[in-house]
């Protein structure tokens, strides 16, 4: 005897089968983001490598860019050299080749010519940072 029923085989998806989304911290996407910027054409190279779209990299590269990214606010270690004496510091020369490159806490990258004027700098440090 021949059995004519069909029986479809019947999977049931679930949204709670998909993982969620991932979240990712201020300080993984500023990790990715450098690394991506480290060689030539490392977007797409990154982007794969971590299982993210090569989009959302770029769009973490913008927010990177205008300081939209920042390290997580709480106690950090700056390095800072005392000097003895001031007076005893020989004078600064007036070299425009000379800059100085200041990271912030928020992540941006200041390069400032090296005869800046502390005070003035002191004014605008805040001001960059979002304070």
């Amino acid at each position: 005897m021949v059995d004519l029923t069909f029986t479809p085989h019947i999977e049931i998806l679930s949204a709670e089968d998909v993982p969620r989304r991932r979240q990712w911290s201020d300080a993984d996407k500023i990790r990715l983001v450098e690394e991506s910027y480290r060689g030539h054409r490392q977007v797409s190279a990154t982007a794969r490598q971590h299982g993210i779209s090569r989009g959302l990299l770029t769009v973490w590269r913008r927010q990177y860019r205008n300081g939209e990214l920042s390290m997580a606010s709480g106690a950090a270690f700056v390095p800072v050299k005392m000097a003895a004496d001031v007076d005893a510091q020989p004078p600064r020369r007036e070299d425009p080749a000379v800059q100085l490159e200041i990271v912030l806490k928020n992540g941006r990258r200041l390069l400032v010519p090296s005869s800046v004027e502390p005070d003035a700098l002191a004014r605008l440090l805040p001001i960059l940072e979002g304070k």
